[in-house]
């Protein structure tokens, strides 16, 4: 019964240390009672049967009678059975006569009005007593659907002397334990009908099977005990993730990340998509991040040892696939790896919704140049991205607009200081340089660096500056109001300027409540970024001080920019990249592919200065541009990031069964872990 429904006796309900007392227990009748060598052996027979033996003795502190349970092995159709008289004989509806059956005849949300009067089989999860009355409590039942509310009685007072007490028997049995549950499906009171699937129905028990008891000692937390922000620390939780996977929330990511999957593959197949698994164990490649390593046995005729490297993405697969003209829309759903730090939304193993597309054009069409801002070529991928997110979201009965929103990098970087902006908030920066006099200009060039000081020591980010000019000058092009507050930044470069500056002002707006993100999403494809970079001066020896791809190393020039890659002005390029951002956060990133085999040396070898032996771990590509490769190009969308996002969660972990720690490591299957001296030689380390 949840809070303020109507008790139907008027009875008060039983106070949490009385439940754990009555958890303790059903926890020592399990203990003593359940041998579980027999109980597995009688789940592999697929037999069980319950003799009972009528014990009267006094319950501490209640004055009722109670009966222990025993499970014991034999045949379900033996005189165990028999022993029992009882006034009702239908069985289950709908198949569940079969006594022998370990699963339900229906889900536990599946039940409904529809269902009233039905004798039902119903599997799963018991949880937490609700007494209602000395005669009746409330007992929820859960499993991997959803949940309802059964009923246990305890026998009137002219029953049978062997009749069951299902009451005081259901009451003994540990929270979490699975059970088999029979009974007849009953309409509540109306005044007890709950919003939510089966909340008009309850399922009054006459009869059940203690499957298998969960002892308190194998569970350091008892996952119906925790919701909301009373949980377990997170270390806990992943080392026992099995339980924790209970908590409706995170079962319910998992099964709409499903729910997701399918429709995804669903609506690229009709799109005449074709579903290809790539290889995973590769060669270890430059362009990408750091990578994992997989020693193989096999090794060279000098001994050394040869390693795979685990796909960071099929980047060069797909490639090669639709180069090839077998497939010429090709995805996948594929496990990609990366040696990098977990963060809140990185993890070292991830999926992403992978596609290549042959023939793709790279110029816009002409008729939206100038009206939906999209200046790149790759409007087929576009167009497909935007189609399969629609189907996505009108699972949730939200509609998107026909085409997404699109900003340049430069104007994205200038309006709110970063490449994946949440345009939920309307706040942008402005360029005021023009109103600062060279004075002004100076005085706000101390304050260049924006950081957050010990918030108990200092109330302001740095020194504040004033001027009746200035002022004034401020307030009326942006429209200013007694107490508001701005921030300047003086940095030349666009792309640095605004960035801190923009993660600032959304910030302190949800701080003080000024802003609540609202709930409908904001979609927004993010173009022209440059194609190459320069790394920063303190990252110089992880790009050895060369250019660098700012996507990756096989991402087209924009048809205009291509005299400048001839020229060798290779800081003004653009790139035939796209970024999708969602809420804020890059969902996906894509590009129209290098098809031209001259270029595509020309970039790897002059542009990005790859040695021999870096260049030649991209001969195959190469080879394969040379062989008659169409125009071509695709995008990955991060499955882990969207999936947390539609699921309103703040970490990838929460959509994830089996998910690391932000360190990477797996707690569960207590990974990575060392390998025997033994092994290692086996592969020449």
């Amino acid at each position: 019964m949840a809070d303020g429904e109507c008790k139907r006796d008027g009875s008060p309900h039983v106070g949490h240390g009385a439940r754990e007392h009555a958890h303790e227990r059903g926890e020592d009748v399990a203990r003593l009672l359940v041998a579980r060598s027999e109980l597995e052996r009688a789940h592999m027979l697929g037999k069980a049967c319950v003799t009972r033996k009528r014990e009267h003795s006094a319950l501490s502190g209640a004055g009722e009678h109670d009966m222990s349970v025993e499970l014991t092995l034999g045949d379900v159709g033996e005189s165990a059975r028999g022993e029992r008289e009882r006034d009702e004989v239908a069985g289950p509806d709908e198949g569940a006569d079969d006594v022998d059956r370990l699963y339900g005849s229906h889900h536990c949300a599946q039940l409904s009005a529809a269902d009233a009067g039905k004798q039902v089989l119903l599997a799963g999860w018991i949880l937490p007593e609700r007494p209602v009355s000395k005669s009746f409590s409330f007992f929820p039942l859960k499993d991997a659907n959803g949940s309802t509310q059964l009923v246990a009685f305890k026998p009137k007072k002219d029953a049978p002397e062997n009749t069951r007490n299902v009451l005081a028997e259901l009451s003994q049995v540990p929270v979490e334990s699975t059970v088999l549950i029979e009974g007849e499906v009953v309409l509540r009171p109306q005044n007890a009908v709950r919003p939510e699937p089966a909340g008009d129905i309850e399922v009054h028990v006459r009869d059940f099977t203690l499957l298998n008891p969960a002892l308190r000692e194998h569970m350091p937390f008892i996952p119906s005990s925790h919701t909301g922000d009373n949980l377990p620390n997170e270390e806990l939780r992943l080392k026992h993730r099995y339980l924790d996977l209970r908590r409706p929330q995170l079962a319910a990511n998992i099964r709409k990340r499903s729910q997701v999957a399918h429709v995804v593959r669903n609506f690229l197949h009709e799109c005449d998509f074709v579903e290809v698994e790539t290889p995973v164990l590769l060669q270890s490649s430059p362009e990408g991040a750091r990578e994992f390593l997989v020693p193989s046995r096999t090794s060279s005729s000098d001994d050394e040892p040869r390693f795979y490297a685990l796909s960071q993405s099929p980047q060069q697969p797909k490639q090669l696939l639709v180069c090839s003209g077998a497939v010429d829309r090709y995805f996948q759903l594929a496990r990609c790896f990366r040696d990098e730090d977990g963060r809140r939304d990185r993890q070292p193993e991830f999926t992403q919704i992978d596609l290549e597309m042959a023939f793709v054009s790279w110029r816009p069409p002409q008729s939206e140049r100038d009206n939906s801002g999209w200046r790149v070529g790759g409007s087929e991928i576009r167009d497909v991205v935007q189609n399969m997110l629609r189907t996505v979201f009108a699972l949730d009965g939200i509609a998107l607009p026909e085409l997404f929103p699109v900003l340049r990098y430069q104007e994205a970087m200038a309006k709110y200081g970063s490449d994946k902006p949440d345009t939920r908030f309307r706040l942008q920066i402005q360029d005021v340089t023009v109103l600062l006099p060279e004075a002004e200009r100076a005085a706000a060039a101390e304050a260049d660096s924006a950081r957050t000081r010990r918030s108990h020591k200092h109330n302001s980010l740095c020194k504040p500056t004033s001027s009746a000019h200035l002022t004034c000058a401020l307030a009326e092009t942006l429209k200013l109001e007694p107490g508001d507050t701005i921030w300047i930044s003086t940095r030349p470069r666009v792309a640095t300027a605004a960035e801190r500056e923009g993660a600032l002002c959304g910030r302190i707006a949800c701080l003080i409540g000024l802003w609540t993100p609202p709930r409908e999403p904001a979609l927004l494809w993010v173009t022209e970024f440059p194609l190459f970079t320069r790394a920063d001066e303190d990252k110089d020896l992880l790009a050895h001080g060369r250019w660098s791809s700012s996507h990756h190393p096989f991402t087209a020039p924009m048809v205009e920019d291509l005299p400048l890659l001839a020229s060798g002005d290779f800081a003004k390029i653009r790139g035939q990249h796209f970024d999708l951002v969602l809420n804020g956060y890059e969902i996906g990133g894509g590009s129209v592919r290098v098809h031209d085999p001259q270029m595509q040396e020309r970039i790897l070898r002059d542009v990005l200065e790859l040695s021999d032996t870096e260049c030649a771990t991209f001969a195959h590509l190469l080879a394969a541009l040379r062989s008659g490769a169409p125009p071509h190009g695709g995008m990955a969308l991060g499955f882990d990031r969207f999936m947390a996002i539609l699921c309103n969660t703040r970490s990838i972990r929460d959509v994830i069964a089996f998910p690391k720690t932000a360190g990477g490591a797996d707690l569960l299957f207590n990974s990575p872990s060392p390998v025997a001296r033994e092994v290692l030689k086996q592969y020449g380390l």
